[in-house]
């Protein structure tokens, strides 16, 4: 298995998984780094321990976006190809079957407000900025902006952020439902971890039809989406972590979930 090159995959033993992204300057979204991005989600879409992610940044900012000087050298066909293998690393984060949280500090733009958008949480630092600065550069959000940004904060304000191409602040993105939380700089990568120790104490299992349940049956008829989460359901009756869920709960003792 070949190694990557601008991400790092760190595993701790509660489950919690850090995706680091680290392609100095500022993380621009370049061919490689999108492709080490797409691999990475690939192995960790296989990591049955995994129970939740933080993606971070070593650098100064989340991730400026797309690499502008690559692009510039770039054919038009050349940019169909790279436009189509952003969509699709970052889809493939979205996918991931276990939750994950966007630790943000720095500029997270374009796309790299598009890949905090495909985690299902999101922690900014205080001095982060935010935004898809898409129609500045006579374009459009490729990454999955224009789908993802109206799901999470309602679709006007989609329309305001992607029409306007602004940079927003983190105060902005939490007043608007962007952001899930917003702390200091020095505390952002603990405030992440914290969260997500929080929810790999729980049951794997759960949380994982739990994500499948809501992602699922978003856009389905009520009668529907309740009969999909009828069957997530179902997974977890035969578990041995639900067996274990009720005897620690007689024995007054935290369960010790094993994720099956």
């Amino acid at each position: 298995m070949a190694d990557l090159r601008y991400v790092r995959i760190e595993e701790a033993a509660d489950g919690v998984r850090t995706l680091t992204l680290d392609r100095p300057p500022v993380n621009a979204l370049g061919f490689d780094l999108v492709d080490d991005l797409g691999e990475a989600a690939r192995r960790l879409a296989g990591d049955d321990g995994a129970r939740c992610l933080v993606v971070r940044s070593s650098q100064r900012h989340f991730c400026a976006g797309a690499d502008l000087k690559e692009r510039k050298g770039m054919s038009l066909e050349e940019v169909r190809a790279f436009v189509a293998r952003l969509q699709a690393a970052i889809t493939a984060v979205a996918d991931l079957p276990f939750p994950s949280i966007a630790a943000v500090r720095g500029a997270a733009v374009g796309g790299g407000c598009e890949l905090a958008l495909a985690c299902d949480l999101r922690i900014l630092a205080e001095d982060a900025t935010v935004g898809l600065r898409e129609a500045a550069l006579a374009i459009l959000p490729g990454g999955g902006g224009t789908q993802r940004l109206p799901r999470v904060a309602g679709i006007a304000r989609a329309k305001r952020w992607i029409f306007t191409a602004r940079a927003f602040s983190a105060a902005e993105a939490l007043a608007d439902g962007v952001a899930d939380k917003v702390v200091p700089a020095e505390r952002l990568d603990g405030e992440a971890r914290r969260l997500a120790e929080t929810i790999a104490a729980n049951g794997p299992l759960a949380v994982r039809q739990a994500k499948r349940a809501i992602e699922g049956g978003m856009h389905l008829p009520l009668a529907e989406a309740l009969a999909f989460e009828h069957a997530c359901y179902e997974v977890l009756l035969g578990t041995e972590d639900r067996e274990e869920a009720l005897l620690a709960f007689m024995e007054r003792r935290p369960p010790r979930f094993r994720g099956r």
